[in-house]
């Protein structure tokens, strides 16, 4: 039920054990019935969602008015997106039943036209389509299309699917390039990528030209966002944090250099992208793709994968620009990092695209939900003084306790329905070649070149880097990805050194094979990572990692004061198994605490260095232990 479009190597998937096994269950028995809850307003202590209401004011089913976010209507999109994928795991008679009474709500409140946006429905129909830039009916449209084309394939009921091409025939009668409408293109860049999957699954061209249209009238001249909004009697200015380039309208796509303003919309518009170009062969758009991705991940990443460091805009700022008090790194922002990346994938099969994707997975993302799955992060920092947060007004964004829901929700469901998706991600095909990105435990059935493969993987990946491949015989190749942090690797099959050549971030081995294993044992010791001397606020400090996680300092261990904490040079790096912490991890290192002596503010004396323990544990499972200060860059002395 995944084969259709461009990710459509893998036809059946199940994920049992390992590191991600218990997490993506978790998914289906604890986060989707507990945003279920949220998305009806009934949890308690959380913020209030109305995205139910919403719909069922809408519908004619209760009295009242609009509530929430103009794009409110996404979070119920997003949930049943991931539940599509949940199904498409393993059958869950429960979460079917919930999403098909939310589908019937929702085309319950579709109106007759085929138009489906709660806020403009409720609102004032008769301004729909004047505020493209600022009231994403687009983007909202987008998210419920991609749901609706998910859910068709998960079950082969395709009642929401009707549902959105009836909104997306709706759409192209008021926008496009014809004479007498709207020359104008999305605020907020989503819809372009579900275009192409709605356009996988019917074969309908005119879905492909939408999402083309989209693509290629973005950043023209006259610029529309200008006109539209003359027209609402606003005057648009280029400049600053919400100017032009915040919604990466500021040059066509294919001329611009850099991936700018906000960091989801830039990520999204990327992906999008990517999709037009694989459909038509654009190469030029390819290019375009290649340069900004580029751009991202070279100059403009966090070692933990999060991205858009500002909170002003949520954006991109200048390169090497990526301060840890005030990071923002929404959630969000990193799992559309993983979307394009994993797009860029089909682009071309590079080892950099499945390094971005895995450094933000095991890092930003799952940091973005607690253990337990019930609270979340939206914003992603890489140090955090409680205290600062409270009083500092620039830094009020940086909390540290994940909430258990926002009025703004849009990073849990998106985390919900990435994290049910993974077999996406972890693999693709390219001709008669199987490509393994992400190394997770589990049992698939892949078509590669027309003949079905399967493969068991079984590892407890990235917690060991062993990695133990199970392969049914077939005329097929096949690449491992090895990860850039690896400096070390053995590769057997059947127990004897398995012949093959490294290439592009690789291990290629050529087929045919018959049944076998193949066995991959990463080295992974705990190492250190430093930052670009071009990045300012990182210099003279170091960061731990192994393998793909990237750990911190928690005040629980390290008492206050962490920015007191230094890791001498020459200190050995320790890895063990604690079961006494979160996630039961941590590395260990002789250390010192630097400590004045003298209470005045300013002294001539120097402080002085006192041996302290560090202990880090892996940065996605900071913030479970109550409030804390947190940091990942530290001191090197």
């Amino acid at each position: 039920m995944f084969e259709h479009g461009n990710f459509s190597a893998v036809k059946r998937a199940a994920f049992e054990g390992g590191f991600f096994g218990p997490i993506i269950r978790g998914v289906r028995e604890t986060m989707l019935p507990f945003q279920w809850e949220a998305l009806n307003d009934r949890v308690p202590g959380g913020a209030r969602s109305a995205c139910i209401h919403n719909f069922e004011v809408a519908a004619g089913l209760k009295e009242g008015s609009h509530d929430g976010f103009v794009f409110q209507d996404t979070d119920l999109a997003k949930w049943l997106e991931a539940v599509a994928y949940q199904l498409q795991l393993a059958p869950d008679a429960e979460l079917e039943r919930l999403a098909d009474g939310a589908i019937q709500l929702v085309e319950q409140a579709q109106m007759p036209d085929g138009y489906l946006n709660t806020y403009y429905q409720l609102t004032g129909i008769d301004r729909r389509y004047t505020n493209l830039r600022d009231d994403h009916e687009l983007y909202t449209a987008g998210h419920m299309l991609e749901a609706a084309v998910a859910y068709y394939l998960a079950t082969g009921k395709d009642r929401l699917l009707k549902v959105m091409e009836r909104m997306v025939d709706n759409i192209a009668r008021h926008i496009g390039p014809e004479p007498g409408k709207l020359r104008g293109y999305p605020g907020h860049e989503e819809i372009e990528l579900a275009l192409c999957k709605l356009y996988d699954v019917t074969g309908e061209g005119r879905y492909l030209e939408l999402a083309k249209y989209f693509i290629d009238q973005r950043g023209q001249s006259p610029n529309f966002f200008v006109e539209e909004q003359r027209k609402l009697g606003r005057e648009y200015k280029p400049g600053g944090a919400y100017g032009y380039t915040y919604g990466q309208h500021h040059l066509p796509v294919r001329e611009q250099a850099s991936l700018e303003g906000h960091a989801v919309r830039a990520l999204y518009l990327l992906s999008g992208m990517a999709d037009v170009a694989l459909r038509t062969g654009d190469e030029a758009l390819k290019a375009a793709c290649r340069r900004l991705f580029d751009s991202a991940v070279s100059k403009r990443m966090y070692v933990t994968g999060g991205v858009g460091s500002s909170n002003l805009g949520e954006a991109f700022t200048l390169d090497y620009d990526l301060p840890s008090d005030t990071a923002y790194a929404e959630t969000c922002a990193s799992i559309a990092l993983i979307f394009a990346a994993r797009r860029m994938l089909e682009i071309e099969v590079l080892g950099v695209y499945g390094d971005a994707m895995e450094r933000a997975l095991y890092n930003t993302c799952l940091a973005g939900m607690s253990l337990d799955q019930q609270t979340f992060f939206y914003v992603n920092p890489l140090s955090v003084y409680p205290e600062a947060s409270k009083r500092d007004d620039r830094k009020r964004h940086v909390l540290p306790v994940r909430p258990k829901w926002f009025g703004c929700a849009c990073c849990p469901p998106n985390l919900a329905r990435l994290l049910s998706s993974l077999a996406l991600y972890a693999f693709s095909v390219d001709g008669a070649f199987l490509n393994i990105h992400l190394y997770i435990q589990g049992e698939m059935l892949l078509d590669v070149g027309g003949q079905e493969v399967s493969l068991k993987v079984t590892t407890d990946y990235p917690k060991d880097g062993r990695v133990r491949l199970g392969l049914s015989a077939g005329a097929y190749s096949l690449r491992l990805r090895l990860p850039g942090w690896c400096g070390a690797y053995t590769l057997t099959r059947d127990g004897q050194p398995a012949r093959h050549e490294v290439k592009d971030g690789f291990l290629v081995l050529s087929g045919p094979f018959d049944d076998c294993e193949l066995e991959l044992n990463l080295e992974m010791p705990p190492t250190r990572v430093y930052a670009n001397a071009a990045v300012r606020e990182e210099m003279g400090r170091v960061a731990v990692q192994r393998g793909p996680m990237v750990y911190c300092l928690e005040e629980k261990d390290n008492s206050p004061g962490l920015h007191q904490l230094c890791l001498p040079r020459g200190a050995e790096l320790e890895y063990a198994e604690d079961k006494r912490l979160p996630d039961g991890q941590a590395i260990r290192a002789r250390g010192q605490r630097m400590v004045s002596r003298d209470l005045d503010l300013y002294s001539a004396r120097p402080p002085v260095a006192e041996e302290a323990e560090l202990t880090f544990i892996p940065y996605y499972a900071w913030a479970n232990r109550g409030e804390n200060e947190m940091r990942v860059w530290v001191m090197e002395g």
